[in-house]
């Protein structure tokens, strides 16, 4: 298959990418970065940009550094700098540790982590890590600069609160406590295929209870999402089996899951209790 004709763009510096998306709204502009999922609905023609903006040769948009306390990855930073942490601590085993679950290895070495997070897929790993660490993303336009929190990013299932004229220039997560635990569990049905569930657990103790606890869930609704109900059995309980089912209990009851040819809602909605219990498990090893 080959795509649609289409005009191609590749600015040099961001104010050129957004004079050009500002230009061409009408026309659907697309932004390419990593192309990993943009180029395949291309060639099958599901999406026919009339322009591509390809933002690749724009000086520092891969930068990923921690400032003032987060950690600032660039739109055009790939998934596989996660492999080697670029970062120690918690969140640099974190996010080593999940990079694994994305797709495969060569869609992991081209795929970016700002795309993962414009495409807003419910089963990506890093829209799920958003959510649940209320990551913040940075925007611009011809209009300026704004930030937009996770929890107002992910509108639903690949749609995003980003204007069409936007550009995602960088996404923060803040830098976790030396004593944070966490825990990530996804199911698929083979190693590389879209997650049906996927649980993301994040807490610490402070005098043998648990304190600021992060529940997320991804791959079960349409969008990703922390979990307040899960939170609140947690917080100030002894970690343990009892405490973390009825957690993963009350995070269940509340979803409103998806169905499809690949999973019923119900199915869907006893896997997330599942995957809630084995990160927690986790985080708790």
């Amino acid at each position: 298959m080959k795509p649609a004709p289409f005009e191609y763009h590749a600015p040099r510096t961001v104010d050129d990418a957004v004079a050009i998306l500002a230009e061409v709204t009408a026309e659907d502009g697309r932004v390419l970065a990593g192309g990993q999922s943009l180029a395949p609905t291309m060639a099958f023609r599901l999406a026919r940009p009339g322009h591509l903006v390809d933002i690749n040769r724009i000086d520092r948009l891969d930068h990923v550094a921690i400032e003032s306390g987060r950690l600032f990855i660039g739109a055009t930073a790939r998934h596989a700098v996660f492999h080697d942490p670029v970062i120690g601590g918690p969140l640099g085993a974190l996010l080593g540790a999940v990079v694994r679950y994305i797709a495969h290895y060569p869609i992991r070495m081209r795929g970016t982590f700002c795309g993962s997070i414009a495409n807003a897929d419910p089963a990506s790993e890093w829209c799920l890590v958003a959510a649940t660490l209320d990551a913040e993303m940075t925007a611009r336009s011809t209009r300026g600069a704004r930030t937009i929190g996770a929890q107002d990013f992910f509108d639903w299932a690949m749609v995003t609160t980003l204007a069409e004229d936007e550009l995602l220039v960088a996404t923060s997560l803040p830098v976790l406590a030396p004593d944070t635990r966490w825990g990530f569990y996804e199911f698929s049905r083979r190693a590389g295929d879209y997650a049906l569930g996927m649980a993301l657990a994040v807490y610490r103790e402070a005098d043998g209870v648990i304190v600021e606890p992060r529940i997320g869930i991804g791959g079960t609704e349409g969008r990703p999402r922390r979990i307040a109900e899960a939170e609140a059995v947690l917080t100030g309980k002894v970690p343990g089996p009892a405490v973390f089912k009825e957690a993963a209990d009350a995070a269940a009851a509340v979803l409103d899951p998806m169905e499809d040819s690949q999973a019923s809602g119900s199915y869907r909605r006893e896997l997330a209790a599942v995957m809630v219990t084995r990160a927690l498990d986790r985080a708790a090893a």
